[in-house]
């Protein structure tokens, strides 16, 4: 999710270095292996915004080195494509996103829907000064998760099925916010909106993980590993509200490891559906 409203511009995607896979055997000559590829869609989530430090020929889509995708490619020694981008909705991810996937594609990660709902601006609305609330704001992105995002997260998964039939492909859920202190000085959200915003983010997040399984994808959920690491915890795995402002809400670089360990176990474990 991103805090800022702009087209989302459809940038080629990038790689990183392939990983050598290792044939052992007595005697045997080394085997070519089979490229092992991974593909990471979504928003600024996939992106790395948060991190503070992203690829110069990435521009507004904030793609980061430290980013799960990275960090899992190299995990799985996989060629990494790359289009993830900020402020990406769902038809952005369907329409500017997918043409690397195809019938070799290994791996698919997709972390979409959060922009969709207008999440980001339900939180600035939030962090107004009293007496300004966001409860409204907050009821409309509910609406919009329950009656709109799920036929379009169907298309979306849909099509992700048909370009890549024999992927691993997990589906990668968006955390809890708060713990229900109030530590940033400058953004005002009471333990109210807190508790609210993390009942909306519960619903994000069931709703993403039964269209998920409808189409046989594995979820990703972030919530229970980001427990104890939310803004205002001791260890912050996201950020507070911060200078730029883009960066607030977001995971940060030890979020991103957070990321990096679930989304991992969930691609070795998941498996393929064909549909």
């Amino acid at each position: 999710m991103s805090l800022r409203r702009r087209p989302v511009p459809l940038l080629a995607a990038i790689a990183v270095p392939l990983f050598t896979a290792v044939t052992i055997g007595v005697g045997a000559l080394p085997a070519q292996a089979a490229a092992t590829t991974y593909t990471a869609l979504g928003d600024s989530y996939a992106s790395g915004t948060g991190t503070r430090e992203y690829y110069p020929d990435s521009g507004s889509c904030q793609r980061s080195r430290h980013a799960y995708p990275v960090l899992d490619a190299a995990r799985l020694g996989a060629t990494l494509t790359f289009p993830a981008c900020s402020g990406a909705t769902v038809a952005g991810v369907l329409n500017g996103q997918l043409g690397s996937l195809n019938a070799a594609t290994s791996y698919v990660t997709v972390t979409a829907g959060g922009n969709d709902i207008g999440w980001s601006s339900v939180i600035v609305q939030c962090a107004l000064p009293w007496p300004t609330n966001c409860w409204s704001q907050i009821d409309n992105a509910e609406n919009q998760i329950r009656n709109t995002l799920p036929g379009r997260l169907d298309q979306l998964y849909s099509r992700i099925r048909t370009l890549a039939p024999n992927a691993r492909v997990a589906v990668v859920g968006y955390p809890r916010l708060f713990n229900g202190e109030e530590c940033n000085i400058i953004a005002r959200i009471s333990p109210g909106e807190q508790t609210e915003l993390n009942a909306t983010a519960d619903l994000l997040a069931t709703t993403i993980k039964a269209r998920a399984a409808a189409h046989g994808f594995t979820f990703v959920d972030a919530r229970g590993p980001f427990t104890g690491h939310a803004v205002c915890d001791d260890v912050e795995w996201l950020n507070g509200t911060s200078n730029p402002i883009g960066e607030s809400y977001h995971p940060n670089t030890a979020g991103h490891v957070g990321y990096a360990g679930i989304v991992e176990k969930a691609l070795r474990g998941s498996t393929a559906r064909k549909h």
